[in-house]
């Protein structure tokens, strides 16, 4: 990114592209997360971090606020982060019952140790 872009991104009003700027950080964060962690809690709250990246920008783009045209997508936005939202609780409930399934197995919940199980 260019000097000037930069310097002209943090003094303009807050629009879509901020918006755009933090859910990309919250979804990198959430991936390099996800890559790193060892255990499955840590790894549950990476994909949290990069569905809630999705959804800053589902909403951004919904916002007739946030947009320069006159047309916008009206509720779209909000409505597919409530699904996400949704979807990411079902998932966690899920998940943590199948985290404490493999704690009450192997006493760790570290991931390396998931090639034993057998179904």
């Amino acid at each position: 990114m260019t000097p000037y872009l930069l310097a002209s991104s943090l003094t303009e009003p807050v629009g879509v592209r901020h918006f755009l700027v933090v859910g990309a950080f919250l979804f990198i964060c959430g991936v390099v997360c996800m890559a790193t962690k060892r255990n499955a809690l840590g790894i549950l709250m990476g994909i949290e971090l990069v569905l809630n990246g999705a959804n800053l920008n589902f909403i951004a783009f919904g916002s007739p606020y946030l947009r320069q045209a006159s047309e916008s997508i009206g509720l779209d936005g909000q409505l597919m982060s409530l699904f996400v939202i949704v979807l990411a609780a079902a998932e966690a409930a899920v998940a943590l019952a199948i985290a404490l399934n493999f704690y009450n197995s192997f006493n760790t919940i570290d991931v390396d140790r998931a090639d034993q199980l057998q179904g």
